[in-house]
C-alpha cells in the first residue's frame, strides 16, 4: 500500500528503498556532471579554404543555392559531477583563448550545460 510519498511500505521497510539496494543501484541518482560545447569557426574575414573546396564539391554534386561554407570544430568537454559552472566558465575562456582555438584567424562560442 502506498504511502502519502508514494512509496510502498510494508511493516516499516520501503520496498522501493530495499530493492534498489538489491539491484545495485544508489538510493539517490548521483549528481548530474556537467558538460561544456564549443564551436569554433573561421572568421568572416578569413579565407577558408576547406570550406570553399566544401561549397564547390557541393556545387559539383548538384546541391545548388549554397553561397557560403565555413568549416570549424565542435569541442564536448564533460565535468565531474559537482564541479561549478561560474569557476568551469573563465578557465575555459582561458583555455578557448589560449589553446583551443587561433583568436586571430578563429572565432569560438562557449555553452555550458
Amino acid at each position: 500500500m502506498p504511502d502519502a510519498g508514494g512509496n510502498r511500505r510494508r511493516a516499516g521497510i520501503n520496498v522501493e528503498k530495499l530493492l534498489a539496494r538489491r539491484a545495485g543501484f544508489p538510493e539517490h541518482p548521483p549528481p548530474r556532471s556537467m558538460k561544456a560545447k564549443i564551436i569554433i569557426t573561421p572568421k568572416k574575414a578569413v579565407v577558408d579554404p576547406q570550406g570553399k573546396t566544401v561549397q564547390s564539391a557541393l556545387e559539383h554534386l548538384g546541391y545548388t543555392g549554397v553561397v557560403g561554407v565555413h568549416v570549424g570544430k565542435y569541442i564536448e568537454v564533460d565535468f565531474a559531477p559537482g564541479t561549478d559552472a561560474a569557476t568551469a566558465r573563465p578557465a575555459l575562456e582561458d583555455a578557448c583563448h589560449k589553446f583551443l582555438s587561433n583568436p586571430i584567424i578563429e572565432d569560438y562560442r562557449l555553452e555550458i550545460e
